[in-house]
């Protein structure tokens, strides 16, 4: 390559990485002029405040929701890799409902996603997805079914909920109340779907093996989407290190366990 070419070249990336920055910063100029959204900078966006924020990212990103007029807010992240978050009935309708079929979940969420739903109800779109529903709708239609869920349910509610509840309120004891609810909801859904009741909500509060790796792998392949560098978990399953060495491990465990 001759001198001419190569400073053609450097100059043609020069002008490319000008022009994205320039893009950038134009596209964030309404973030920075709200203060109640996260300072963006080229190339990471708010990938800083989404870090720092990583452990509590609902309770953040409900903030800035709460905090926006709008109650809509945009998310930069690195690459430009952006995410509308909204709290605007209207706009969850519209998404939802009224031109559901124009917000398809995409290809980057239905990859990250794969491992653990696979091509299931929850990660799939269009045709399949229509046919999954049909499917699911008229079994859920069914007489029968829903009397079977509303016998489930109504055994879960009266032999293991309402006791507990009773007797922490009879000794003054102090309850995590979210992990109550998912463990009420974990024995349903399992006793409904997979005929397999898993006692997760018992008066000791056991430590359900096949309850603790499905809550791990949904959290890590939740944290694939939600991660600051979108295709850092491509890498890490490739070299089969840190949380998708431990995803790998616990979906083989709800293999083995099934």
């Amino acid at each position: 390559m001759s001198i001419i070419e190569l400073l053609a070249s450097i100059s043609l990336l020069v002008l490319s990485i000008f022009f994205y920055l320039t893009k950038n910063t134009k596209s964030r100029a309404s973030s920075k002029s709200d203060p109640n959204l996260p300072k963006s900078y080229p190339l990471i966006g708010s990938s800083v405040a989404i870090f720092a924020n990583r452990k509590r990212l609902i309770q953040w990103t409900s903030d800035l929701i709460r905090n926006s007029p709008s109650a809509t807010v945009v998310l930069h992240r690195f690459l430009d890799d952006s995410r509308v978050v909204t709290g605007d009935p209207a706009n969850v309708q519209h998404m939802l409902k009224t031109q559901f079929q124009n917000y398809e979940k995409g290809s980057k969420s239905r990859r990250a996603l794969f491992d653990f739903l696979g091509n299931g109800i929850f990660n799939i779109d269009g045709d399949s997805w229509k046919f999954q529903r049909q499917l699911s709708s008229h079994e859920f239609s069914t007489r029968s079914l829903r009397k079977f869920v509303e016998t489930v349910v109504d055994t879960e509610l009266s032999q293991r909920l309402i006791p507990i509840l009773s007797a922490a309120a009879a000794n003054n004891a102090v309850l995590d109340f979210q992990d109550i609810l998912q463990r009420f909801a974990f024995d349903n859904i399992c006793k409904i779907a997979f005929g397999y009741d898993p006692a997760y909500l018992l008066p000791d509060l056991p430590v359900a093996e096949f309850a603790k790796t499905f809550d791990e792998a949904a959290k890590i392949s939740s944290g694939r989407l939600n991660s600051v560098f979108p295709h850092l978990w491509k890498i890490k399953s490739f070299l089969n290190i840190g949380s998708e060495k431990r995803l790998k491990e616990a979906l083989l465990r709800q293999t083995i366990g099934n």
